[in-house]
């Protein structure tokens, strides 16, 4: 009887521990926007969350070296590129979500595209921003285009995030081979290299360079520059005169999950109109899936933009993205300044 008695007080124990386990969720939105997201769902379901907050390049790196022991249960947000390579990888988890009628196509194709393993969570364009006072003060002309930025009167003007690092670089050279072609991309990016003054780590820094005069000109997805620009910063973005690439920001289900449940409580909640709508709050502007959720009035408007067929079939593929990124790394990257 006492056996049988310790062992249910075990038992109970276990349960209560693995009950009281947080849901790890890897963000790869901006931090303000991971904290609200983290902040309703645990009011919503008295789900406790650990949050890590990291770029989707890095995050796709975590998820390869944590394979055979996953400490993450859900990945959420960041370039839908990343989150294709990790599905073709088997590092995530297929889940066919009961939110995914009330989705956009785009949202929804990137989920069938991925046999359901990743879904689009927001759409955004990729571009560039300037600082107005600095263009003014450095009596720059405002560029227009991709190959403006190459020209020798933006010599260390130019800030774009590292495609090893970040999911926002690595668009913006998917994003170039597919404008101009493959080679003409890289002599493209070895010219441009020239006008670079860093290679930051995170897809978003580049707009807060910009905004804070620590460059003049950055690449980025707009809607980070737009949000610096609402907060009274001297910022204006260009969609590029020969046409643009653009994200679909996306979520997964990590493999081998041990909360699994809950992560799909997540998963659900994160594809409701409600919880899109956070975005806005967190001053994060982008195209929501959801075709209830509100679009931001100062959402840049993809419909006014020169966007490309992007092909996030051939792009968000594992060995493709490979190849681009240690061809950035050998040819460009490696280059002296």
């Amino acid at each position: 009887m006492r056996v049988l008695l310790a062992s249910a007080f075990a038992l109970a124990l276990f349960a209560a521990r693995a009950e009281a386990q947080p849901l790890n969720v890897y963000c790869s939105v901006l931090q303000d926007w991971c904290t609200l997201m983290t902040q309703e769902f645990e009011k919503k379901t008295g789900i406790k969350v650990s949050l890590v907050q990291k770029g989707s390049g890095e995050t796709l790196a975590q998820l390869r070296a944590e394979k055979t022991n996953p400490k993450a249960d859900i990945w959420w947000g960041g370039t839908g590129d990343p989150h294709l390579a990790a599905a073709e990888e088997d590092l995530t988890e297929a889940y066919r979500s009961p939110m995914l009628a009330k989705l956009h196509d785009w949202a929804r194709r990137q989920a069938e595209q991925s046999k359901f393993r990743t879904v689009g969570i927001y759409a955004g364009a990729l571009g560039m921003a300037y600082n107005t006072e600095l263009m003014a003060k450095k009596k720059l002309a405002v560029p227009a285009c991709w190959k403006d930025l190459t020209k020798p009167e933006y010599k260390d003007e130019v800030q774009i995030s590292n495609p090893a690092s970040s999911g926002t670089a690595y668009t913006a050279v998917a994003t170039l081979v597919q404008v101009f072609g493959e080679e003409p991309a890289f002599d493209y990016l070895k010219q441009l290299h020239k006008n670079v003054n860093q290679y930051t780590r995170s897809g978003p820094a580049p707009a807060r360079g910009t905004a804070r005069g620590e460059t003049t000109i950055g690449i980025m997805f707009l809607h980070d520059a737009v949000a610096e620009a609402i907060e009274g910063f001297p910022v204006k973005v260009v969609s590029p005169c020969e046409g643009t690439g653009y994200e679909i920001g996306s979520m997964s289900l990590v493999k081998g999950s041990k909360n699994l449940d809950a992560a799909r409580k997540w998963y659900d909640f994160a594809l409701t109109a409600e919880a899109q709508a956070l975005a806005a709050r967190a001053k994060s502007y982008q195209t929501p899936s959801n075709v209830d959720a509100p679009i931001p009035d100062k959402a840049p408007k993809l419909s006014e933009m020169k966007l490309i067929a992007y092909d996030f079939a051939k792009y968000g593929g594992a060995e493709e993205r490979k190849r681009l990124i240690a061809r950035w790394e050998k040819e460009v990257g490696s280059l002296p300044k």
